[in-house]
């Protein structure tokens, strides 16, 4: 590759990765999006036998959540916590988000009430002060 070839091609990249996070920072500063709604549209996209309701996402979610942990599993061994990274790793999260509101949506749940709940149990442990520990019933 000849110098002008290089300088090109680390333009480029650059460029890109600038285009790129631009456009993520106007993405955070403006979507704001009701759970309620994300598990909305999420059911618009569900598309599986009906025969695999719960199983289905249950099965999916763990995948995906398993992808999460394999590409933190690589930002320690290779020590590369590049931003190009947090993003697959976000786009995994996505994907778990994803299965998680179909799965409510299939045992019969909105996402607001578990979210709530959970919030609500973890705020009772922390004002008992267990939140450190083990076990559901704590």
């Amino acid at each position: 590759m000849s110098m002008d070839e290089e300088w090109a091609k680390e333009v480029s990249d650059i460029l890109r990765k600038q285009v790129g996070d631009f456009y993520a920072a106007k993405s955070r500063d403006k979507i704001r999006m009701d759970i309620s709604e994300y598990q909305e549209k999420a059911l618009k996209t569900a598309v599986y036998p009906a025969g695999m309701k719960i199983i289905y996402p249950a099965l999916g979610l763990a995948g995906e959540a398993g992808e999460v942990a394999d590409k933190v599993k690589k930002i320690v061994r290779d020590k590369n916590d590049s931003d190009e990274m947090k993003r697959d790793i976000a786009a995994e999260i996505g994907d778990c988000l994803w299965y998680c509101a179909v799965l409510a949506n299939d045992l019969g749940f909105d996402l607001a009430q578990i979210a709530d709940g959970n919030l609500q149990k973890l705020a009772d442990r922390q004002q008992r002060g267990v939140l450190h520990g083990s076990g559901d019933k704590r």
